[in-house]
């Protein structure tokens, strides 16, 4: 990609940001895009400027190429900045362009133009990691009250321990008291 080139200018910019083929699926587009996302999130990379500008490449690249008709613009050449502008992210469905600019509404992650992109992290965690993060919570809580009845287990086994060696000592000594009484 020449350096001097706007990426929606370029014929595979795009591409090579999300790591697949011009003949890419939206499915395979998709799970790059989760993959680069992840690994590039200004929250796991905390004060690293290359990393968010990487995080705003893939999503602009995924802008592009997860919406069918802004795909098909930019293979074609075609793609203009203000169709950048006028779309959020692509749903995943054949969208087109005004149905997506609906969306942008909702569910926009990427605002502003230009360099002054501003990003909604709370909402993207949400809408990529939400599932995950739950299950994550369900689990935690899971172990937690399994460690609990563990270790309720383990005093009841204790208990139980102690009453039995508390018969056993009565018994003890209910036999030497026999034994001694029936020898006097």
């Amino acid at each position: 990609v020449s350096i001097w080139l706007p990426l929606y200018r370029s014929k595979t910019g795009y591409y090579e940001i999300l790591d697949v083929s011009p003949t890419a699926t939206q499915a395979q587009i998709k799970t790059a895009y989760y993959k680069q996302s992840f690994i590039y999130h200004p929250d796991r990379n905390a004060g690293s400027d290359e990393a968010t500008d990487r995080f705003s490449e893939i999503n602009e690249a995924y802008t592009v190429l997860g919406n069918k008709a802004l795909r098909k613009k930019y293979d074609r050449g075609l793609l203009s900045q203000s169709d950048l502008t006028a779309t959020g992210r692509p749903s995943g469905k054949g969208t087109t362009v005004s149905s997506a600019k609906k969306q942008s509404d909702s569910r926009r992650t990427v605002m502003g133009t230009g360099q002054d992109r501003i990003f909604d992290f709370d909402q993207f965690y949400k809408e990529h990691y939400g599932e995950q993060l739950q299950r994550e919570r369900d689990l935690r809580a899971r172990k937690e009250e399994m460690k609990k009845k563990k270790e309720e287990s383990m005093e009841d086994m204790k208990m139980d321990g102690l009453l039995e060696l508390g018969v056993c000592v009565m018994l003890g000594l209910v036999f030497a008291i026999l034994v001694s009484h029936k020898r006097g």
